[in-house]
């Protein structure tokens, strides 16, 4: 409900004559979005003032004090009506953002404020926005097809700017971006949906094909054959987790984000409420073909099983297989996340074609929903999301955008979002990327950062979104070396990713380094140095790095549609740390202990050094570049390295 009105002096300023501020801007439009058309001035868009939240000055200290190992209150997560309220926008806010509209000449019967008190919305027509934002708008044209009325900056009266944080739609595209993409030979997000095929997330396939890169080398033994084909059992040794019997299936739970239209083909018969339609015995006997052969295969006991699933804002899973970019990231994630947790059964969170991470995250917690009833879609039609997903105490996601496609504001807000959800005890792994340095589909930045102007011809690094957001975990990738001994000695069996694909790692041009980081990064800047200089990277070494880890990203054995072949792309390595982190979950919760939430602050001490085996060579080649080099210590390649299940599950057991 709406505050009552209460008029000030500079309320009653007529929004016409007050002076007006720039909240945001850029220089360009998002990459593949072009100016197509005028707007009609009577068209209508749903308005919605994002206002600024209490206490964001003390959301890391609050998170580390329930993630530091050396806090009095680890692991003492927050309830959710508690990190609600702690954050809630204050009253004077509220007010102050009505009073202007009132007085801009909206009634209060069109003014609507969300639940968790963090948005007023208000349908306005193009021509009412254009006044009251001081801005044109114009039709953008995605490179797929997609419009949408935006426009290049916007302002507020003085007197308001203090309480409003973004202002959506405006430049904010706001489409889901791409799968980190499964390289048949894996991963982009430009397109305008995380799923679409056009946004370059997903697995990547070998030149040779899916299924004939998989049979020339299918033939050895599996461990003696790691560096040339990844299964369940080279991440089994690789990683140290054999021999876990899990003790808290019912307690634990492990989340997978996935985007339509990519999507799994379930095996076996349809259960209820799967499909949109009834599949006839035909179609039933295609769709078994999936993952059944996979665990047949690698892992006999799964034989049958299949996620949770729990759809958002129109999300369908596929009734039959489709194709490889549509069905082979969520084939990967899902054979490998089960394979690693089995008899645990994750949950896949199936999000619609039209949404974007704050939909998902509309669906995790109602107090961030800009609307009624919960979607983020500028034109959705999903009413009731708000905040109906099931918790998942560790969630991967392989899709992501550039850092440089979205406005500080709008990543800003989000990053809080994944804070707030860290406080509650939840962790959140990101995919860091297939092109190295560069950005999705290998695009550079032209110019400066945050201007949305991306293209391969550019020479700027290109980071990743949401891997730079300090409150996630983001995962790069390794590869097996030539001549590696899995028996005898896996713990110096890898190096950084070069086959296919390069781990996506470096430094954010819009997030300031963590506490958490400085101590790593200020040694990886002293002992190695990159010799790059402004023009490549944000050099000022006070910035958020990343990859945080690593884990195997190449070779890996999929089943699809009848057929066993081989992928690439940190889209495998997230999933399969997400599983690893799960395990560590179980372990804590059979011992009465509550789940490792937001890990980074741990992973990051000094005590965590023997939990990952350091990287030490290769690179994350890009923009025309070496790229970053594997070093000593923390790098922007791979990260701490990879993780030990073993020595991580006693480090985390020994913490409350």
């Amino acid at each position: 409900m709406l505050l009552p009105t209460v008029f000030t002096t500079a309320a009653l300023l007529s929004s016409a004559l007050a002076e007006h501020v720039i909240v945001e801007k850029r220089s360009a439009p998002a990459a593949d979005w072009q100016r197509s058309a005028a707007v009609d001035g009577n068209y209508i868009i749903p308005l919605r003032i994002g206002l600024v939240q209490s206490n964001l000055h003390r959301i890391e200290e609050e998170l580390r004090a329930v993630s530091d190992p050396s806090s009095a209150t680890y692991g003492q997560h927050w309830a959710a009506k508690d990190i609600a309220a702690f954050f809630q926008p204050s009253k004077e806010s509220v007010s102050a953002v009505q009073n202007w509209l009132e007085d801009a000449g909206f009634a209060s019967h069109r003014l609507r404020l969300t639940g968790g008190n963090q948005w007023m919305t208000v349908n306005v027509t193009i021509n009412e926005a254009e006044e009251l934002l001081k801005t044109r708008y114009e039709m953008y044209e995605h490179k797929s097809g997609v419009l949408r009325p935006a426009t290049d900056e916007y302002s507020v009266p003085d007197f308001v700017r203090q309480h409003v944080d973004i202002i959506t739609p405006t430049m904010h595209f706001n489409l889901p971006q791409g799968r980190g993409e499964v390289h048949l030979g894996k991963r982009d997000t430009k397109a305008p949906s995380p799923g679409s095929k056009a946004s370059g997330n997903g697995p990547k396939l070998a030149p040779a094909g899916f299924a004939e890169a998989y049979q020339a080398v299918a033939a050895a033994g599996e461990l003696s054959n790691c560096v040339n084909l990844t299964t369940l059992a080279c991440l089994e040794t690789l990683y140290n987790y054999g021999g876990y019997v899990q003790q808290a299936t019912k307690l634990n739970t492990l989340g997978i984000v996935e985007y339509t239209p990519n999507s799994y083909a379930p095996q076996g018969e349809p259960r209820h409420g799967e499909f949109a339609v009834t599949l006839s015995s035909a179609l039933s006997l295609t769709i078994l073909l999936f993952r059944l052969q996979f665990f047949e295969q690698y892992l006999p006991a799964a034989v049958g099983e299949r996620p949770e699933t729990h759809f958002l804002d129109g999300g369908v899973v596929t009734p039959v297989p489709t194709a490889f970019q549509v069905n082979g990231e969520s084939d990967l994630d899902l054979e490998y996340a089960m394979g690693i947790v089995y008899p645990l059964v994750p949950i896949l969170y199936q999000v619609g074609a039209d949404a974007s991470f704050n939909d998902f995250l509309n669906g995790l917690d109602e107090s961030y929903c800009t609307y009624e009833g919960g979607d983020d879609s500028i034109y959705a039609n999903y009413p009731g999301s708000c905040g109906t997903l099931p918790y998942s105490a560790v969630i991967s996601t392989s899709y992501a955008y550039n850092e440089d496609d979205l406005t500080l504001a709008y990543e800003t807000r989000q990053c809080y979002e994944y804070a707030k959800l860290g406080m509650a005890g939840t962790t959140f792994l990101f995919s860091s990327g297939d092109y190295g340095v560069a950005g999705n589909s290998g695009d550079c930045i032209n110019g400066a950062p945050s201007g949305g102007d991306n293209e391969a011809t550019g020479t700027t690094f290109n980071p990743s979104f949401p891997s730079t957001c300090p409150f996630v975990t983001s995962v790069g990738a390794t590869q097996v070396k030539a001549g590696a001994d899995l028996v005898n000695d896996p713990e110096n069996a890898e190096e950084a990713c070069e086959t296919i694909i390069y781990s996506g790692g470096g430094f954010s041009n819009n997030f300031e380094m963590p506490s958490y980081q400085k101590g790593k990064l200020a040694t990886f800047f002293k002992d190695h140095l990159p010799t790059y200089t402004a023009a490549q990277y944000n050099n000022n070494q006070s910035a958020r790095g990343f990859p945080d880890i690593a884990l195997n990203g190449a070779n890996y054995a999929v089943s699809y549609s009848g057929q066993n072949g081989m992928v690439y792309g940190t889209s495998a390595s997230s999933p399969a740390g997400a599983a690893l982190f799960t395990l560590i979950n179980d372990a804590r919760l059979a011992a009465g202990k509550g789940p490792i939430g937001f890990i980074n602050p741990a992973m990051y001490s000094e005590a965590f050094n023997e939990g990952f085996q350091d990287i030490t060579s290769g690179g994350n080649q890009g923009c025309g570049t070496p790229g970053f080099s594997a070093v000593t210590g923390w790098d922007p390649v791979t990260g701490l390295g990879t993780p030990n299940f073993q020595k991580l599950k006693d480090l985390w057991l020994a913490l409350p």
